[in-house]
């Protein structure tokens, strides 16, 4: 499966589809994919990312001005799937897209379309049972947001439902770049170590290389988003150019440790 992380730490990559159209979104994805990127994951925009802070939805009201929604999103993913072979693609949306297209049909064409898993923002494992059914059933990958303030038997039952890896909020609050990584993401990883063997990734507020190579050393592997998104927000014209050049310093700090 290519959410297999061959290298540690592996970089997850977050773009939102359709900022700013869906061909710059192909071309960005491929050139991450290019630059070192070993999963992308494809944000479904959404007209109320209440987890998401003001860069990422500023992506996703370009994104739905010009008319990008979940069916555009699966079959750019498998556009880009024709392309690569190795990387992992996962479906990062609310579920309330996933509902509107039906659960049943999302499956189907998601893994038609080569997508490994999905992770839905505003799902609770406790309310996922119809879901984690219909995930298993189509052979995608359910993967569940853990936080700093989840209790021991939450994190548990997180893990248990989770395939692919499980991905550790670094911090509360909403998604964004910080100045340095919350210390909280450093513990929710050593408890999460106690109660699964999935590979762990670690997301939200990692933006520098420095960032990235500090995390990587506890953490599997590390989810870099607003920090792309900003960086294709802030280079109108190049914008696949800018997301490779910013991968590549990414992945050059950490081999540079090795």
């Amino acid at each position: 499966m290519p959410l297999t992380f061959y290298k540690k730490p592996a970089l997850v990559v977050y773009v939102t589809c359709g900022d700013p159209d869906l061909v710059t979104t192909r071309e960005i994805i491929l050139a991450a994919i290019e630059a070192g990127a070993d999963v992308i994951e494809l944000g479904v925009p959404f007209s109320d990312p209440v987890a998401d802070g003001p860069v990422i939805q500023r992506a996703s009201e370009r994104a739905l001005k010009g008319g990008a929604c979940l069916s555009q999103v699966l079959t750019l993913a498998a556009e880009v799937r024709q392309h690569s072979q190795s990387a992992g693609l996962i479906v990062f949306s609310y579920l309330n897209p996933i509902l509107q297209m039906g659960m049943e049909k999302f499956c189907t064409v998601a893994r038609h379309a080569g997508v490994d898993g999905v992770l839905l923002t505003d799902l609770p494992v406790e309310e996922a049972g119809e879901y984690l059914q219909m995930m298993r059933s189509h052979d995608l990958a359910p993967i569940f947001l853990a936080a700093p303030t989840s209790p021991d038997a939450r994190l548990k039952r997180i893990a248990d439902a989770s395939r692919g890896f499980v991905y550790a909020v670094s911090r509360t609050g909403v998604t964004g770049a910080r100045k340095e990584v919350a210390d909280d993401a450093r513990k929710l990883v050593r408890r999460l170590r106690r109660v699964t063997k999935l590979p762990i990734a670690v997301g939200f507020g990692i933006s520098t290389a420095e960032q990235f190579a500090e995390t990587g050393e506890f953490a599997d592997a590390v989810v870099v988003g607003s920090a792309i998104v900003e960086t294709i927000e802030r280079n109108r014209g190049h914008e696949a150019e800018a997301v490779a050049q910013f991968v590549t310093n990414l992945c050059a700090r950490q081999l540079q440790k090795v």
